[in-house]
């Protein structure tokens, strides 16, 4: 597939999930979280075109109301990510000296802590809780994004029309704004992608292990654990946020991938 066939497939299915997240905000086919014990494990029919979970809740309701945590999270993540290790990334490239190294070798401190590992302190600090989850991966993401603006901005602040800036009596700040951040916004750009493909499997984990979206709100890692004890009897509770999962993750990988050849300054050398 082509980049631009990339670019294309990934945002539509990126587009199908957030349409669907935004609408059940406003309308699903039933009420997520009207209970039908009666109607329980109930196969697809013209009524409830995915079925019904073992509380005779409407699966694609679920599905589509899970597709809001997973966005919000996600989002919620990777702008925490980019507002706090963006600039200590571009700082520490633009100051060699003790600073920057400083902001470095913690930036590596944090990265030792996957996600898990702070969802589990926040938990015990603050209790379990979508906010805490989006904090928790938002957390991860920093020494990320550090990273990462850290390794594209050094180049940039060596180049001649920083230095001018710097002999024009420029601050740093200024230059980062002006120069530095224009120059990498395509690197940044696609890790965010990146990340917001990581942050809807972190999502998703943590509600599994109960560390991130509580009952009774849908998510769809909790749909996975509750579909788990009925695979015999109703495999489709775990296929449908399973997929829906798979697809997300695909189409921001997807998006990620066609972005990085479409944003990459040596394609149009190449031509």
């Amino acid at each position: 597939m082509s980049a631009r066939g990339q670019l294309a497939a990934g945002l539509a299915l990126v587009a199908l999930v957030a349409l669907g997240a935004l609408l059940s905000l406003v309308w699903t086919p039933h009420d997520p979280l009207a209970l039908d014990v009666a109607g329980k494990l109930a196969p697809p029919d013209a009524v409830h075109w995915l079925g019904t979970d073992q509380l005779g809740r409407d699966v694609l309701s679920l599905v589509m109301r899970g597709a809001l945590a997973s966005v919000a999270v996600s989002l919620a993540a990777v702008t925490l990510g980019l507002a706090v290790g963006v600039p200590l990334g571009v700082l520490a490239a633009g100051r060699q000296g003790l600073a920057g190294h400083a902001v470095m070798r913690v930036s590596d401190f944090l990265f030792a802590f996957p996600a898990v590992i702070i969802a589990i302190l926040l938990r015990e600090t603050f209790g379990p809780g979508i906010t805490n989850a989006a904090v928790a991966i938002g957390l991860f993401n920093v020494p990320v994004f550090a990273r990462v603006a850290y390794g594209a901005a050094l180049g940039v602040w060596g180049s001649g029309y920083v230095l001018a800036a710097r002999v024009a009596g420029r601050g740093e700040a200024w230059i980062a704004g002006a120069h530095v951040l224009p120059n990498i916004a395509n690197t940044l750009i696609v890790q965010a992608t990146i990340q917001l493909s990581l942050g809807v499997l972190a999502e998703a984990s943590l509600s599994y292990v109960g560390l991130g979206v509580q009952p009774p709100q849908p998510s769809w890692g909790r749909m996975l654990f509750e579909a788990q004890t009925f695979m015999a009897l109703a495999p489709g509770l775990a296929i449908a946020p399973g997929l829906a999962i798979a697809l997300t993750v695909l189409g921001l990988n997807l998006t990620g991938e066609g972005l990085r050849h479409a944003l990459d300054p040596r394609r149009e050398e190449r031509r």
